[in-house]
């Protein structure tokens, strides 16, 4: 197999800077990994590009938590905030459109990508809860969504080895498989060869630490989770480079 290539998972300009640092072939940009990934700002998006004219980044377009069937302003926004993110540089867009049974909402995608055009164009992986992933497939292939991204509808791609083999295998090359979440440096070798995939999609994440709003640490600034206030999630070089050395057996 020819060299595996990695993307990276980001939740902010810092963490992408650092995967294509550390050897990203590519970034997915986002805003709250916490809740999924949400639209990125037009800001993070400019400061990646600035740093790394060369590198491919693909914005997601999500402008909530919480499932993929949208109301018509939540639609609204998705579609604007996608020409704005393209005319700002974005390589690509990555979306999902569900409806409220949760199959592909093929009208909303196909709006989508007209505004997406000749870029590159992700179906997210609310294809993992449809409850048919073949006609799921069939429906996007139609469209010409250039891939999809997938844990196989498993928890983690170790998981959803079957269903993401048998996906491989119905896409028989028409778009292309993506295989993301819970690939690590421990099982990264052993999914790409049970999967024969040349890309994964990865999240590489350490906690770092800002003590800044720990002078009153019975303040918290969000919802009923209480996450601590004084630590985030940051994107290493040095990580994401392990992890491309263990997808291609530390070469």
């Amino acid at each position: 197999m020819d060299k595996v290539q990695l993307e990276v998972c980001c939740g902010s300009a810092e963490d992408a800077i650092a995967a294509f640092r550390g050897g990203a072939c590519r970034v997915e940009l986002n805003f709250d990994l916490f809740h999924g990934g949400l639209t990125p700002t037009v800001g993070s998006l400019r400061t990646v590009k600035r740093a790394v004219p060369g590198g491919t980044v693909m914005c997601m377009v999500r402008p909530r938590e919480g499932g993929f069937c949208y109301t018509d302003t939540e639609y609204a926004v998705m579609l604007e905030d996608a020409r704005v993110l393209l005319e700002n540089g974005a390589d690509g867009i990555v979306f999902g459109f569900l409806h409220g049974d949760g199959t592909v909402d093929t009208d909303r995608c196909r709006a989508m990508l007209d505004i997406i055009g000749p870029r590159e164009s992700v179906f997210h992986r609310a294809i993992d809860v449809v409850p048919d992933v073949n006609a799921a497939l069939d429906a996007l292939i139609a469209l010409g969504v250039t891939r999809v991204l997938t844990s196989g509808q498993a928890p983690t791609v170790p998981e959803g080895i079957p269903v993401l083999r048998a996906m491989l295998a119905h896409a028989a090359g028409r778009i292309q498989i993506l295989p993301g979440c819970g690939i690590t440096a421990a099982n990264a070798a052993w999914c790409c060869e049970a999967l024969g995939v040349d890309t994964v999609h990865a999240a590489v994440h350490r906690t770092a630490h800002d003590n800044s709003a720990m002078g009153n640490p019975a303040i918290y600034f969000g919802g009923a989770v209480y996450p601590p206030e004084d630590r985030y999630s940051l994107t290493h070089a040095a990580d994401v480079a392990a992890l491309l050395a263990a997808l291609n057996g530390g070469n």
